[in-house]
C-alpha cells in the first residue's frame, strides 16, 4: 500500500531547494527529476530535520546531478527530434531484418512498430499487443546501437524481463551486445 497522505511542500536545506513528501516507505528516497527539481519522500514518523540532513549529507550529488539534466535538456533542445516517418520507416526495416533470427521461437507474425518521443528508454516492447515502440531519439544513435535496441525489444517477445534468460537471448543473437549497448550512453 503506497501513497502520499500530503501535497508535496517545497523545503530548503542549506542552497538545496527541494519538494518534500511524507510516504508509506521504510527509507529516505532522494530523486532529482528531469526538470533539475528534487523530490524527497520519506517515512511518515520521520523528523523534517532529519530530511533536512539527508538532503544536505547529499548535496554534492544533488548539485552534479542537476547539471547533467540541465546540460541533457540543453543537447535535447539543440538537437531536434528526426522525422516521424523516416524514423518509423528505418526502425520497421531494421525489425524485418531482424525478424527470421526470432520468427521461430516467437511464434506469430512480426510485431507491429512504432515511434514516439520518450524521456526514459530507447524501445519498449509489449509482448501482449505484439508491438515493440522506439524513441525518435533512437534514430541520432549509430546504427549499431539502433541494431542492439531492436534485438533488445524483440528479444523482450521471447523473455518478457530482465532476467538472464532474457540476456542469454540477447547474447545468442548478438555476440556484441554490450559493445553495441555502450554506443548508447556515449555523448
Amino acid at each position: 500500500m503506497s501513497g502520499k497522505t500530503e501535497t508535496p511542500a517545497p523545503r530548503t536545506a542549506g542552497d538545496v531547494t527541494y519538494l518534500l513528501t511524507r510516504r508509506r516507505v521504510k527509507n529516505l528516497n532522494l530523486r532529482v527529476r528531469r526538470d533539475g527539481t528534487v523530490a524527497v519522500s520519506i517515512p511518515m514518523r520521520t523528523r523534517l530535520a532529519d530530511a533536512d540532513r539527508f538532503v544536505l549529507a547529499h548535496r554534492d550529488w544533488i548539485l552534479a546531478a542537476q547539471a547533467r539534466q540541465a546540460a541533457r535538456a540543453q543537447r535535447e533542445a539543440d538537437r531536434p527530434l528526426p522525422d516521424r516517418a523516416a524514423a518509423l520507416a528505418r526502425f520497421a526495416a531494421l525489425v524485418e531484418a531482424a525478424w527470421p533470427a526470432f520468427a521461430g521461437a516467437a511464434g506469430g507474425g512480426m510485431p507491429a512498430v512504432k515511434v514516439r518521443r520518450m524521456v526514459s528508454r530507447w524501445g519498449v516492447c509489449s509482448p501482449a499487443r505484439r508491438q515493440v515502440t522506439f524513441a525518435l531519439a533512437l534514430y541520432d544513435m549509430p546504427p549499431a546501437a539502433q541494431e542492439y535496441v531492436v534485438v533488445h525489444e524483440l528479444c523482450h517477445l521471447l523473455q518478457p524481463d530482465h532476467s538472464p534468460a532474457f540476456w542469454a537471448e540477447v547474447e545468442r543473437r548478438m555476440p556484441d551486445w554490450k559493445a553495441r549497448r555502450a554506443l548508447l550512453r556515449q555523448d
